[in-house]
């Protein structure tokens, strides 16, 4: 063995000669080859080229053949795998694209992209010195392009509103870092290892495109569970092609056939007065039939006609790594297009037997033809109604903003909610601080672990710079590929897409991670949170604490004692007290004339609607009102009434006011409260601060639990759902167990429960009986379900019967109608304050001016759009999706959640 002991001294002048002479001697010392000496020769080059400075690299680089660079970093080239994330639409720490002045960069190693001014960090914190650049450049649109009329309630996607997005040319090329050297792409010179990372990141979805959520729209119809055993029992019932009438009205049109006994009758009434007299519904309720299909809107879809005997996904579900589908079969000549609803389910579904339930009553669809509008075209030209129009304030000669602070944010799909809720956060001082003032995109980089797009503050930093910095809130291209001049009523901005953003914030949360339409107050309440879990055991970081107050609940007992409870929270919820209004007068004249022009068949205008105008002081004096609640006392030892009041215990910084718009009305069904929000520019809540105990009252007596506490509902397992999960071959203490945890919901309830918790430690654990009733629901929970317009009541006995799951206590609501609603709170917790307490809350007077307005579009709770309205620079500024301009009429009476600043003294 030889062994070589060389002293290498830094050299003053060519450096890449004095590198070269020393690597090559190395190797004839070591008896290399030729080959294998000129590549390590070229890789001890690179080694000791590193070591010098910045200066002193490139001008190595510079002397180096660009062919024998790129053979040298070889080893820092990976070919990807399927199971490798690529990134090649957008820069993981800017919002740099393709379409960027510099393009983007995709790191060869690990597949993320970078823009111009950010790869050079990467190379610093890395040292991976090859990458992909991509270029796109802006083909002209041709002007006789035609645009479409869209068919769903939907953007950016086929049938959905056309954007007339522009093409684009892409160009390739490798680029070797620190000294930006070029090679073309594609060239047959380029190492095989080159080409085959690049051929195979070019082919590649992107790691955005497979984030990116489907669409703006409702989602895709399932297979109704009542559609494949339904029983037909109107015998002797034929119903004609046409001439429909309502059986119980005058009603010719929205008329629904119930696929059960063949009554034909009306839908439901539209929050305008328009639509039936809700017979079809009531005629569920009396009987139970589940589903009914939508006269008029049946017709063979001829485009899409499948074979006979063709098996019918039913479901789909995973269980561990193996995939099982519940196939079904059956004939059928063509896919039916129809409106078909399920009552129970209270949504459209699909029933793929309607043909055959359908030729029950002699119709048939071959000959049918489509007269009106389905439930979603109708719920799409409602959506074009007043509300959508004022909001966005449609017709209005909005001056386009554009510069730091205006920037938009590109809808993704189903984002709007995130979208507005983010507008208004990072107009507040603490974020708008925290994540781009003290915060460089550089420091959150630097700190950030190896795949900085899921790091939530890398990506908070990411999306404030973004917003805030000005760079990307400019005037869009013109079709002649012309700069706009930002001066024109109608210029625009692309704006920037959230979707790296969105990717992490919603990678806990299975409903932000799904297509459907999300609630923005539970959007803004799971932001917070995470925001504050990332920013936990440093509150001088967390910007989420300035909008944390404390809320003091005073329950006085019949026996004349109190007791105090506290909790936290970051969102006031009000409910409306619809008999405050201030116009009732006018709200019931016009009750009276939408009767008459009911009763004579004849529709509402909506010239013609009053909604009731209620004050937001009568929504925060609801708030603090005493309320009788049914209560056990410690001190009775006994049940009895007591009076609940509550108020704040500090005031923060901002304060967030939820307006509780969605209700249950009869029937469990949700429906959004057609109502104005009356609210002044500045409000005063001091009267609202909870002055804690005062002297002379005395507290309940500490740590005395009811002698027999209620038992939780549906303890006792459904032996019809045991059975039938018993016959698929599950074990009978788990078909139990996912009987108990659903509340005996139903056999898919259970196997869905079944299936997910098929892991659990304790799932082969014996059942207990012992503690149901006793056990403690965290009352975060309780405020949660109380801000989607449940009573606390319910929400308390609905987390008790679910295991303290949010989203099983929801479905358990919906499925116990019937439940008692009777509270069970104890005075477990009398005077003593709980470890909800925080003393570093920010506090002060209780002052406030509005500055943020996040509005919803729409009447339903599956549909919809959301829009911010924010003060800025003394002005009021819309931000619809990428959409920025100066508000005309900001629509402060409409608003869902409204945003206070404290007014400093």
């Amino acid at each position: 063995m030889t062994c070589c002991f060389l002293t290498l001294q830094k050299p003053k002048q060519t450096p890449s000669l004095s590198l070269g002479i020393i690597s090559s001697s190395l190797c004839t010392l070591l008896g290399q080859s030729t080959n294998s000496s000129l590549s390590l020769s070229l890789s001890l080059s690179r080694s000791l080229a590193r070591s010098l400075p910045k200066e002193e690299q490139r001008k190595t680089v510079s002397t180096m053949n660009p062919m024998e660079l790129l053979r040298s970093n070889l080893s820092r080239v990976r070919i990807p795998e399927p199971t490798n994330r690529i990134y090649k639409q957008e820069c993981c720490i800017s919002f740099d694209t393709p379409r960027s002045e510099g393009g983007l960069f995709v790191d060869l190693n690990t597949f993320l992209a970078f823009g111009k001014d950010c790869v050079g960090w990467n190379y610093e914190k890395t040292g991976n010195p090859v990458y992909l650049h991509l270029k796109q450049t802006r083909k002209p649109v041709s002007e006789d392009r035609p645009s479409k009329k869209p068919t769903l309630l939907a953007i950016g996607v086929d049938g959905g509103f056309d954007n007339n997005e522009p093409e684009y040319e892409e160009t390739y090329s490798i680029v070797i870092l620190p000294g930006y050297v070029t090679l073309p792409f594609p060239s047959v010179e380029l190492p095989e290892k080159v080409r085959l990372a690049v051929d195979a990141v070019l082919i590649a979805e992107g790691a955005e495109r497979k984030e990116q959520l489907a669409a703006w729209t409702a989602d895709k119809k399932q297979v109704s569970a009542y559609a494949m055993n339904l029983q037909q029992i109107g015998h002797g019932v034929v119903v004609p092609p046409s001439g429909w009438k309502c059986a119980k009205c005058d009603k010719t049109e929205n008329l629904w056939l119930n696929l059960t006994d063949g009554m034909i009758l009306c839908g439901r009434r539209n929050w305008d007065g328009t639509g039936g007299n809700n017979h079809a519904i009531d005629h569920y309720k009396e009987t139970g039939y589940p589903l009914a299909v939508k006269l008029g809107t049946i017709t063979a879809d001829l485009e899409a006609a499948v074979f006979k005997n063709r098996p019918f996904l039913v479901r789909t579900v995973v269980f561990h790594r193996t995939m099982i589908c519940v196939m079904l079969r059956f004939s059928v000549d063509f896919v039916m297009s129809s409106d078909v609803f399920s009552y129970p389910e209270d949504d459209s579904v699909l029933d793929p037997l309607l043909a055959q339930h359908l030729a029950f009553y002699g119709v048939d669809f071959s000959s049918l033809q489509k007269t009106e509008m389905t439930t979603a075209e109708r719920e799409l030209d409602q959506n074009t109604n007043f509300d959508w129009n004022r909001i966005q304030e449609n017709g209005q000669e909005a001056e386009p903003l554009f510069g730091p602070g205006y920037t938009g944010l590109t809808n993704l799909g189903n984002s709007c909610y995130m979208a507005a809720t983010m507008q208004v956060v990072f107009s507040t001082h603490s974020f708008s601080s925290r994540y781009y003032a003290s915060q460089s995109l550089k420091g959150a980089f630097e700190t950030a672990p190896a795949d900085p797009t899921v790091d939530l503050n890398m990506q908070l930093t990411k999306l404030a710079h973004g917003l805030l910095c000005g760079r990307y809130s400019v005037p869009a291209l013109e079709k002649d590929d012309a700069p706009n001049d930002g001066n024109s009523r109608n210029a625009k901005q692309e704006g920037i897409p959230p979707r790296m953003f969105k990717a992490v914030i919603a990678a806990s949360h299975p409903e932000f991670s799904s297509m459907r339409q999300q609630d923005a107050l539970e959007f803004f309440l799971h932001f917070i949170d995470q925001v504050e879990r990332v920013n936990g055991g440093k509150p001088a970081l967390d910007p989420s604490r300035s909008f944390k107050f404390g809320i003091e609940e005073r329950i006085l007992c019949s026996s004349g004692k109190v007791a105090y409870n506290r909790r936290l929270d970051y969102i006031l919820s009000l409910n409306i007290p619809l008999h405050e209004a201030t116009n009732k007068g006018e709200v019931e004249a016009f009750q009276k004339l939408k009767a008459e022009k009911i009763s004579e068949g004849k529709d509402v205008s909506g010239d013609e609607i009053v909604r009731p105008r209620v004050p937001l002081a009568a929504c925060l004096a609801s708030f603090s009102a005493p309320e009788e609640i049914e209560f056990y006392s410690t001190a009775l030892k006994a049940k009895t009434i007591a009076t609940k009041t509550a108020g704040l215990t500090s005031f923060p910084d901002y304060l967030v006011l939820h307006m509780r718009k969605f209700v249950m009305e009869e029937g469990w069904v949700p429906k959004k409260l057609d109502v104005y929000i009356d609210v002044p520019d500045v409000i005063d809540i001091s009267h609202m601060r909870s002055k804690g105990i005062q002297p002379g009252e005395e507290l309940l007596p500490d740590g005395v639990s009811p002698p027999e506490a209620e038992p939780t509902i549906a303890l006792v397992p459904n032996e019809d759902i045991v059975s039938q999960l018993l016959s698929m071959g599950f074990n009978h203490l788990h078909c139990q167990k996912a009987a108990i945890n659903t509340s005996n919901a139903g056999v898919e309830e259970a196997m869905n429960w079944l299936l997910s918790h098929m892991d659990d430690p304790d799932i082969n654990a014996p059942i207990s009986l012992e503690g149901q009733g006793s056990e403690v629901v965290d009352q975060s929970k309780i405020d949660t379900l109380i801000s989607f317009g449940f009573q606390e009541e319910i929400a308390r006995k609905a987390l008790k019967a679910s295991g303290g799951d949010i989203e099983k206590a929801t479905d358990w609501i919906f499925s116990n109608p019937d439940a008692s609603v009777s509270s069970d709170m104890d005075a477990t917790t009398s005077g003593a304050t709980t470890a909800t307490d925080d003393p570093g809350l920010p506090d002060g007077e209780g002052r406030y001016r509005l500055f943020g307005i996040v509005s919803h579009i729409g009447t339903s709770t599956q549909c919809g759009h959301y829009v911010a309205h924010v003060l800025k620079d003394g002005r009021w500024v819309i931000f619809n999706d990428n959409k920025v301009a100066a508000s005309v009429n900001p629509p402060k009476d409409m608003g869902y959640l409204y945003f206070f600043q404290r007014l400093k003294s």
